[in-house]
């Protein structure tokens, strides 16, 4: 319908006047005017004049300010056919705009992902059947009227292709009018999942955590649940039944994920359970499919979709249950433009719009723990794996008292248990979370060092394609044959292992051993789930791979998981380092044993007493969450406190410098905060840029982004190359 003079927003103008928000940093958003006979509502996505450009905003809630002559205002140009986003969505990105101090067109950005799928979608040709047959009848052309007799409308490949034959043959039945061209609505990306196509076997405690689950989901309302359960307890087929039970209530549901890796065994698994796929949601998707899953999402026609962090900005049109896979897991975290946590982003888009969350772990977050058992979240925990089959012994290899070979990184202990399980036709992973072949590369004559010329970080080499490289900016270079300082020849040495190296190593000790090497640098999306698929099917005695390995795969005939190096990532300054490494080392062992062979776990340390070695082998979760809650309320870190980080970088070391003491300096006096810094960030340069770093530290119940936010205001503005990000409850301290 077409406005009158008084507008949704509560005021009365000549002209109609709105907000609009727009997908740029402003602080707010810009008013236009609504041109006679165009109607629009808060949540129109439209086309606006901005400077020479046309850009897409979306009309916001509230009025307009009135500081700006109505004379002056450029007219909405467009507005788009598609639903608007829903009131609930605007609230979401509001809070998270605030929650992040972010300016809201940024955050809106991100729910506009897809710019051309906001007109309808083409309507499809299509033939139909009709009377008339052809004076000359074929064996071909039997079999495209038999296949179009059902008296449904066909696309011209799709009869082809079910009838067996050529488009030719469709083509001259067109031409001699036994087909009629008729126009069909755009099929769906994927086919509408069943709830009920296939039932569910559960056992034991599945049966009791999947009845909790359901009560949660019945209820109708906000709550969030934490799926508890060691690796292999079936934590998947028990939220599966929450899914069901959403899709039954006639919702749609979101599952997020934290890497692309995981989507293809995952979608299987839910297509075995819901006769479809669910849609999928991340960076690979073509352009194409995803302006048809953002399009159907919106209407409605897509039930459920699988995706990364990002999806959990796709504008739903009644969103019901939103599901977080591995929630302890860092990808979650984004770090560019807007800083957000999708885990706990996913809270607080189910408490805006009253539905259940799930969050689902073998290791759950530190965070998410103390919430369960403050009550805020609901346990269900899963003690035992599906179909009672045997967790992994595990033990530490102690690597002062059974050293490597010289030149070597694996322990002989290791090595006898690899040669037992490939005897025996089992297969054996080994993990290490460094890619390439070697972090460091340095000259035996002068000691010379290859560091990136942008980065203070070291050049990786990755032997296999011949180069060393900056796993920070991505610059790279031959590997030379000579020192550049001192031009000595074959007297460069690789310094410590990669996977690359421990493939060489297992090469030499395992010479008809089948080995597959699994890291992000080494293949794309596609060649990796081959890979992975290869593995599964036992076409892999031996692999050796990264984090990529840690994460949802299930191995048949992995009996043997053996950490390289246990030790690796507790070696920095990093508050969640122990949680980290305790998490990440849970995962890679869990891999073994999951359809109920014996089998074994080791980890190589230095260290075997630390806690975080005692509790993996011990099998005594609770123990450790004890220490690092026990550690973390006394140190008043997250959760019991709170966190935000700012990042200063330029491309002056005294600039970046100087604006940050600035900011040191503008901060307010605020009981229960204080500043750490600035002080240069432990990665002090990346990509040519120079980098100091702020920590605030607050109480729980600190307002720190009002405090930020006054900091930035009343310090010096950001001028030529200055850069300053701010990070509210940083994940990373790099």
């Amino acid at each position: 319908m077409t406005l009158d003079s008084t507008d949704l927003f509560g005021a009365v103008f000549d002209r109609r006047i709105v907000p609009v928000l727009v997908p740029m940093p402003a602080p707010k958003a810009y008013s236009y005017v609504v041109p006679d006979g165009m109607a629009v509502e808060p949540g129109s996505i439209v086309q606006v004049p901005l400077g020479p450009r046309l850009v897409v905003g979306v009309v916001w809630d509230g009025a307009d300010d009135g500081t700006v002559d109505p004379k002056k205002l450029k007219q909405i140009e467009k507005v788009f056919d598609c639903p608007p986003l829903t009131g609930d969505m605007r609230a979401f990105l509001d809070w998270v705009a605030a929650y992040t101090v972010t300016p809201p067109g940024l955050v809106a950005r991100m729910a506009l992902r897809a710019p051309t799928a906001f007109d309808p979608e083409p309507m499809v040709e299509a033939l139909r059947l009709t009377d008339q047959r052809p004076e000359r009848m074929t064996s071909a052309r039997e079999r495209v009227i038999a296949a179009a007799s059902d008296g449904f409308s066909w696309t011209r490949s799709g009869l082809a292709h079910a009838a067996g034959v050529s488009s030719s043959v469709v083509d001259g039945l067109t031409a001699q009018g036994v087909f009629e061209t008729v126009f069909m609505p755009p099929p769906p990306v994927v086919a509408p999942p069943d709830p009920d196509f296939a039932a569910p076997r559960l056992e034991g405690a599945q049966k009791d955590a999947a009845a909790d689950l359901l009560e949660a989901v019945e209820e109708g309302k906000f709550s969030v649940s934490l799926i508890d359960g060691i690796t292999g307890s079936g934590k998947t087929e028990v939220y599966f039944e929450a899914i069901a039970a959403t899709l039954r209530a006639g919702k749609q549901v979101l599952i997020l994920l934290p890497e692309i890796a995981l989507t293809a065994s995952f979608l299987e698994r839910f297509q075995d359970r819901f006769g479809a796929k669910p849609a999928e949601w991340h960076s690979d998707l073509a352009p194409r499919t995803r302006e048809k899953v953002w399009r159907q999402v919106t209407t409605g026609q897509v039930r459920v979709v699988a995706g990364a962090r990002s999806a959990l900005f796709l504008p739903f049109e009644d969103l019901g249950l939103i599901i977080v896979d591995e929630e302890h897991d860092p990808a979650y975290k984004q770090e560019d433009r807007v800083f957000y946590n999708a885990r706990d982003m996913a809270v607080v888009r189910g408490r805006i719009s009253g539905f259940p969350v799930v969050l689902v772990s073998a290791t759950p977050s530190v965070e998410s723990r103390v919430n369960g058992e403050m009550g805020r979240y609901r346990p269900i925990h899963l003690p035992t794996r599906f179909g009672d089959a045997a967790l992994p012994h595990l033990g530490v290899v102690d690597m002062r008292r059974h050293p490597p070979e010289r030149g070597g990184f694996l322990s002989p202990v290791l090595l006898n248990q690899v040669g037992k399980a490939i005897g025996r036709g089992e297969q054996a992973l080994l993990f290490l979370n460094r890619r390439g072949y070697a972090p460091l590369t340095l000259c035996r004559v002068c000691g010379h060092r290859f560091q990136c010329p942008d980065c203070s970080s070291w050049l990786v080499e990755h032997r296999f394609r011949g180069q060393i490289q900056c796993h920070h900016c991505g610059y790279s270079e031959r590997t030379p044959e000579a020192c550049p300082e001192c031009g000595t020849l074959d007297h460069l040495v690789a310094c410590g292992p990669g996977v690359e190296r421990i493939a060489e190593e297992v090469e030499r000790h395992f010479p008809e051993a089948r080995t597959i090497v699994l890291s992000s640098d080494l293949m794309g999306v596609k060649r990796l789930r081959l890979e992975l698929e290869a593995i599964a099917r036992g076409e892999a005695d031996i692999v050796i791979g990264t984090q990529l390995v840690a994460k949802g795969h299930n191995f048949p005939l992995m009996t043997l998981v053996g950490i390289v190096d246990a030790d690796l990532g507790l070696a920095n300054g990093d508050p969640r380092a122990a949680e980290r490494t305790f998490q990440l080392l849970s995962q890679v062992t869990g891999r073994a044993g999951r359809t109920g062979l014996k089998s074994l776990g080791l980890l190589q340390t230095y260290q075997p007493r630390h806690p975080v070695m005692q509790a993996i082998v011990s099998g005594d979760s609770d123990a450790f969450y004890d220490r690092e809650i026990n550690e973390r309320e006394r140190a008043a870190l997250p959760p019991f406190g709170r966190l935000a980080s700012i990042i200063v970088s330029a491309e002056t070391r005294n600039d970046a410098e100087s604006h940050a003491r600035g900011l040191r300096m503008a901060a307010p006096r605020v009981d229960g905060i204080s500043i750490l810094g600035p002080a240069e960030a432990p990665l002090a340069l990346i990509r040519g840029r120079h980098r100091f770093r702020l920590l605030v530290h607050g109480r729980r119940n600190s307002d720190m982004q009002a405090f930020v936010k006054a900091m930035i205001a009343g310090g010096p503005k950001e001028r030529g190359s200055i850069s300053v990000q701010l990070d509210i409850d940083p994940q990373s301290f790099l």
